[in-house]
Parts: structure tokens; sequence; C-alpha cells
């Protein structure tokens, strides 16, 4: 009999759960390990801070539903890691044995990076938690009650862009409906080389798309932009030509501004020898097994993922769901290939899916693989995306309350674009 240990209880953690669970005998043990006691559906994080949808909406409680499937769950996270002897000290102090570990622990978010970056002790907002969003809310009414400049962007090292497009332009969208846009001047504010760079050096026409819509909205935008620090209602930062050298120097006032932030590793996995690089990021292997460590595997956002390419301002790459689906469901069938004394290894597939509402409208993203040379390399606009987007929120929702396993992303987003496989 075997323990897995799942550690992290957001879109991997759920994912990898259900299917072990379905995969694997009755006989082996499956425990996840998260920080509280629900799930969040983060791509719907940008619609709470715009008021489209309420926390009660985006989230659910977990420990039941894991229970029903014979899945045991903790939620006072993770305190220590002890790779070499396998075993995990836990929040509420108590110790779990483990055969194998997967890492679905999601981002530490860096806002210590940035003087005055971050909902809690800093100036700006963010979209990034169910309850920062929430926060972002109660600013966006105050912006409406006193109109005013507002930046939007990420900071520099940000790997995560899709939802400051979604934010930017949904943003934009509610002020119209609300007649008040001409009081409110938006600036986007990035690291990208360029607009629709989005840490995969653009896909298909993702420049010329994200431009047209920011001219079509009147949004001015800023890139190679390094954001240095942000004081009340002001954002310093620093602009680069497209070689690296210093352009400029701006400052720009703001009575609403949301950035994302730059991505760590957790800091109970970052610690352990030898698993993560300098950010605290797991090395694994193609088959997502933790190069230092064969029992362990690791997906989504805590991976290790060189940049595509270097740029003048630093931007990391992206993991979006399909690209986590992939992994979680490779990291299953090699977990059951091990007990069953098999070498029948399986390689995700490394694909991108970016779906972004723009509140009546919307941009979708399709690279495949991820990073060049790639066999698909589209991008389209629509309403469609609009709904393509309320789909995946009500069936990946769906499938959480189900317990089931399956690939939420790839099974709408194919259907959505009249694609009938991604290779």
């Amino acid at each position: 009999m075997a323990k897995v240990i799942v550690v992290g209880a957001g879109l991997g953690g759920v994912s990898v759960a259900f299917e072990l669970r379905e995969v694997l005998s009755k006989q082996h043990e499956i425990m996840v390990v998260g920080e509280g006691d629900e799930f969040n559906f983060v791509p719907s994080n940008p619609w709470v801070a715009l008021g489209s949808r309420t926390r009660e909406q985006v989230v659910m409680p977990i420990a039941s539903i894991f229970e029903k499937h014979a899945i045991e769950f903790n939620g006072s996270g993770v305190a220590h890691v002890d790779a070499e002897q396998r075993k995990l000290k836990l929040g509420d102090a108590s110790e779990q044995s483990y055969d194998f570990l997967v890492l679905c622990t999601g981002p530490k978010l860096a806002f210590e990076n940035i003087p005055g970056a971050g909902p809690e002790t800093g100036f700006t907002e963010s979209i990034c938690t169910v309850d920062h969003a929430v926060h972002a809310h109660s600013a966006f009414n105050q912006l409406l009650e006193n109109p005013g400049p507002v930046l939007v962007g990420a900071l520099p090292g940000a790997s995560c862009f899709g939802p400051a497009y979604e934010y930017v332009l949904s943003l934009e969208y509610e002020l119209r409906k609300r007649k008040i846009r001409d009081k409110v001047p938006i600036t986007f504010v990035t690291p990208e080389p360029y607009l629709g760079h989005m840490g995969l050096g653009g896909v298909g026409d993702s420049k010329s798309l994200m431009e047209h819509k920011f001219r079509e909205h009147g949004i001015k935008w800023v890139c190679n932009a390094k954001v240095t620090e942000f004081t009340q209602e002001q954002a310093h930062f620093t602009v680069y030509n497209d070689d690296g050298v210093e352009k400029a120097q701006e400052q720009a006032p703001f009575k609403l501004a949301m950035f994302l932030p730059a991505f760590k590793g957790s800091p109970a996995v970052a610690e352990v020898a030898d698993l993560c690089n300098p950010k605290g990021f797991v090395k694994t292997n193609t088959f997502q097994r933790a190069q230092a460590y064969p029992e362990i595997y690791a997906a989504g956002v805590c991976v290790a993922i060189a940049p595509i390419e270097e740029t003048p301002v630093p931007v990391g790459a992206p993991k979006t769901g399909l690209m986590i689906e992939s992994m979680t469901s490779a990291i299953v069938k090699n977990i059951h290939a091990s007990l069953e004394g098999s070498e029948a290894w399986v390689e995700p597939t490394l694909s991108a899916l970016c779906l972004a509402d723009m509140g009546n409208t919307g941009a979708a993203f399709l690279a495949v693989p991820q990073n060049p040379p790639r066999n698909r390399n589209w991008t389209g606009s629509g309403r469609w995306v609009h709904w393509a987007k309320v789909a995946f929120e009500k069936y990946f929702m769906y499938k959480v309350r189900r317990g089931t396993s399956e690939p939420v992303y790839e099974k709408v987003g194919l259907r959505m674009m009249g694609l009938k496989r991604l290779k």
C-alpha cells in the first residue's frame, strides 16, 4: 500500500487528487494538504474585483467533497518538508509520511520586491487571490464615487499577464456602462517588450490584436517598464528601450492601481536542499519528477520553467490551466506506472491556452506547445470568448463538486475553438 500526498488544493491539486483516486486502487491512500478549507476558481477573480461575481460564487468548501471520495484532507498547510525521510510537518504540528509527494502549491506573491506594492501593506490592488479580489472591488467602488486615473499592469519578473489584460479591458467596459469613462484615464504599465507578449514571445497576432483593443478603447500603454516604487497615489517606474538601455524615469498618478506581482515558490518547498531553483520553483524532468527526488512530482505555477526569451525588463513564462491539466494527468500516469512496476512514462504536452474576458467580448490565445517552434500559434477574439470563460467556470466548479478528473480546459477549449485535438 502506498500513500500519495498532494500539497495544494487549487486547480492543479484538486485535478491530480481526483484523478489519482480514479486511477489507483482503494488500497492506496491519497491525502490533500491545503491552506484553508476552500477551493477558489482563480480565473474568476477579475469578475469578483469588478462586481460581476461575489466571493461566494467562486469558492466552495472542499473538505467534505474530498471526504466523499475517500481522500483525506488537512487545511493547515505545510510547515516543513523532510525530503530525505519522506515526511511532512503540517501547520497543525502533525506529521505525515509519504511514498509519493505531488507539489501543486501555487505561488508565493512577491509584493515585497517593490516598495509600496500589494493590498495588505502597500498602495496597489491584486486579483491573485479571492480575498485580494474582494479588496479590489472595494477600491473599484471608491473609484466610481471619486473618479480619477487608473494604472493596471504587472511588476518586473511577473509571469502571469492574461488577468491584467482581462482586468483592464473589463474595467474599461464597466466604466462605460456607468457613463464615467471620460473621467477615468487608463494606462497599462508592463515589463513586456510589447503588448501581447504575455511571457510567451507573443501568440499568433496577439501584438496587433491587443494594440488594436487598447486604441479602440482609449487605453494608453507603457512597455519595457520596470516599476521601482509605489507611494500614495503615485507610481514610479523606469522605461527601457528595446536594447535594454534606460530611456526615462517616469511617475504616474492613480486613484486605483492593480498590478500583478512576480511569483516565488512556497517557502516550505523552497528550503528543501537541491529541490528548487533560486526563486523556489521545483526543478523537474520531462516527466514532472523532481530532479533531486524521484518520488516527488510537481505541477503548475510551482514548476521551474525558463523564460522563453531574454527581455529588457525580466518576465517569466506563464503556466495556464491547460498546461496544468496536462502536467497533473502525466503525473498520475507516472505514479501509477511506478506502482505497477512499469516504465511507460508519460510527458505532458505543455501547451498554453488563455481566455481573457473583456466585459462584452474577449480574446483567446492558443500556443501548442507553449515554447516555439509551435504546431499551433493562434489568436482569436469575439463575444464567444466571454461565453467560453463562463463555460469554463461553470464546468470546473461542477467538476469539483462531482469529484471528477475530467480535463475541462482541453474539453471545453477545443469545443469552443472548433478543434478536434491539440497536436
